[in-house]
């Protein structure tokens, strides 16, 4: 099947990520590597990694470290063209770097950031959707401050206007949502105008109260058929929603998790084989190279849905191989495993 043309955009923050080196805890470390990532820009990389013509939209300070980030993302095939540029600084988070039975830390240092401090209006959005079919935001995006906020839900009218497909990434992050409003309800205002939306096995319980009754996160027990309800329940409370997707992993230990996802679909409910990942590298991004992986199966495979659910759950098995927040392969890595190479053998 010939690729879509059409243009992806993505909007959200991209922060400046500074990881401790190694396993090094951040009372150890005397340096710090730097990357740049965010859920949005992620996903972003990833579908440009696919192949997929994709924008990412942001706002960054007019600063060296804008300019390197902006660098960075169109290395990545990434489309930086309406990127607005103003405010104080980029975002900043600090990463260490869980094993074994110790988990990992993120510590947000984005206060006041240049995308914190967006506002509707600073956007051309009608400009920005021209020429483009899908529009991609997630949870993070409305968590950052009430500016983002009104800016997302512009996005979300018009583009809903404009006829393209939005997704989003119900993506909690109870470190965020600080600026007045809880996050059940913000987010039920702008899930009711998507078409597509993802969670992990928490998100749809701690957005919106919706349970998978048996499930036990942190005990690891994650079993698919218990988030068929969780699907449906979603479903019911916003009809808009054609396709709902859960990813399901198991921390066995920060270094050991398995890994599969589920998809209803107008009734159909998909699930996937589960991977055994062992040990991991970087976790991070995970749910974002799902996400990528998602969308471009959905495009790609129209008529194939356990195909393109497939291809989102081996897409983000392989994350868990890559450093850094970018999911940095190819679709036809991502087949490969599809098909069940996953013996890590030389490539020669």
């Amino acid at each position: 099947m010939e690729m879509n043309s059409n243009r992806i955009v993505t909007f959200g923050e991209i922060m400046l990520r500074l990881a401790t080196p190694g396993f090094q805890r951040f009372g150890q470390t005397q340096s710090f590597e730097a990357t740049y990532g965010g859920g949005e820009a992620n996903v972003a990389v990833s579908l440009a990694n696919y192949g997929n013509n994709v924008e990412f939209i942001t706002r960054l300070p007019k600063n060296d470290l804008g300019e390197a980030c902006i660098g960075m993302l169109r290395r990545h095939g990434v489309s930086t063209e309406h990127t607005v540029r103003g405010g104080e600084r980029i975002g900043i988070y600090f990463l260490e770097f869980g094993a074994a039975q110790r988990a990992s830390k993120v510590i947000y240092d984005r206060s006041n950031s240049s995308f914190a401090t967006i506002q509707p209006g600073m956007i051309d959005w009608r400009q920005v959707f021209t020429g483009a079919d899908w529009f991609h935001w997630t949870g993070i995006t409305p968590a950052v401050s009430q500016g983002s906020t009104e800016a997302c839900k512009e996005a979300i009218l018009v583009a809903r206007e404009m006829g393209l497909t939005i997704s989003t990434d119900l993506n909690y992050r109870a470190k965020l949502w600080k600026w007045g409003k809880n996050a059940g309800e913000v987010m039920s205002d702008l899930v009711a105008l998507c078409d597509v939306a993802l969670g992990n096995e928490e998100d749809a319980e701690k957005v919106f109260g919706i349970k998978a009754q048996e499930a036990d996160v942190k005990a690891g027990k994650v079993a698919s058929d218990q988030y068929r309800i969780v699907c449906e329940q979603l479903a019911r409370r916003f009809p808009a929603l054609h396709t709902i997707a859960i990813t399901l992993r198991g921390s066995i230990s920060a270094s050991h998790n398995t890994w599969s996802g589920v998809l209803w679909k107008k009734g159909k409910f998909f699930t996937t084989a589960i991977f055994d990942i062992l040990p991991i590298v970087d976790r991070v991004g995970g749910g974002d190279a799902f996400m990528g992986g998602l969308i471009h199966g959905l495009r790609k495979y129209p008529d194939e849905i356990q195909k393109a659910l497939d291809f989102a759950a081996a897409a983000a098995c392989l994350k868990h191989t890559i450093q850094g927040d970018f999911n940095l392969v190819t679709e036809t890595e991502v087949e490969n495993l599809m098909a069940g190479d996953g013996s890590g053998r030389v490539s020669r």
